[in-house]
């Protein structure tokens, strides 16, 4: 049985390896957690810079993945061109917002439904750059966005066209972040947004010295309250 069929939409979501995600630079190596199939939303989730290792599978994009997963929303993750088994070459975010919109549009066309977006790092700011302004993206979490990275250039003009919800969180230690520079980039997004600061917490959102310890879970929970509160989900029974 197609795991969201409306003939069950109470059944355990389950994690399918797909292949008919194609971006231009080809095949993009993806996973879903299908969710409930009466889910009011499906969720995209996007991955920090390869040249870090970042994949699908980071640590912080899991996390994240199992708070939108919690509501039984179906949740996309996908490796970027040139990682893992995903084809092409790394292209400095530029061919990377075409493997966002291939995402999209996937998610777009096996659900019809309004579109969640998170990201972390990398994946926040191409991610971002991608989903906003487009109508099937209605809320928008950035994890960690990067301003200071060695090489890189970040930049966030394009924030001032994000109309829809938008949730920020970083470490308070962020190492890419700084406070005061992360707190300029902010103020240029339009509300309805939100900011938050994980107290203890680097760019990874794991401790620092003076607050040793993981702080993954009060990300989640910043996640969920606010995807609780903006968008009035509550998570399935259980039968």
């Amino acid at each position: 049985m197609d795991p969201t069929s409306p003939h069950d939409t109470h059944a355990p979501s389950q994690i399918l390896s797909l292949d008919d995600l194609r971006g231009t630079a080809g095949h993009l190596e993806a996973l879903l957690n299908t969710g409930s199939a009466d889910a009011p939303y499906s969720a995209l989730v996007c991955h920090p810079h390869p040249s870090g290792g970042g994949t699908m599978h980071n640590k912080v994009v899991y996390h994240a993945m199992k708070v939108f997963s919690s509501f039984g929303i179906p949740v996309l993750r996908f490796n970027f061109r040139g990682v893992g088994l995903s084809q092409g070459e790394h292209n400095h975010g530029h061919g990377e917002q075409d493997d966002v919109r291939a995402a999209l549009g996937w998610l777009d066309a096996k659900f019809h439904r309004p579109i969640l977006f998170a990201g972390f790092s990398f994946g926040a700011q191409v991610g971002m750059r991608t989903c906003c302004g487009d109508a099937r993206v209605v809320g928008l979490i950035a994890l960690g966005l990067p301003v200071l990275a060695t090489g890189r250039n970040y930049s966030y003009g394009f924030l001032q066209k994000c109309s829809a919800p938008k949730l920020f969180i970083s470490g308070d230690h962020d190492e890419f972040g700084p406070r005061e520079l992360l707190t300029a980039v902010w103020q240029r997004a339009p509300e309805p947004k939100q900011t938050v600061w994980i107290a203890g917490a680097d760019h990874f959102f794991q401790g620092v010295p003076e607050s040793p310890g993981a702080k993954l879970k009060l990300m989640q929970a910043e996640m969920h309250l606010w995807l609780s509160e903006t968008f009035a989900l509550a998570e399935p029974a259980k039968s």
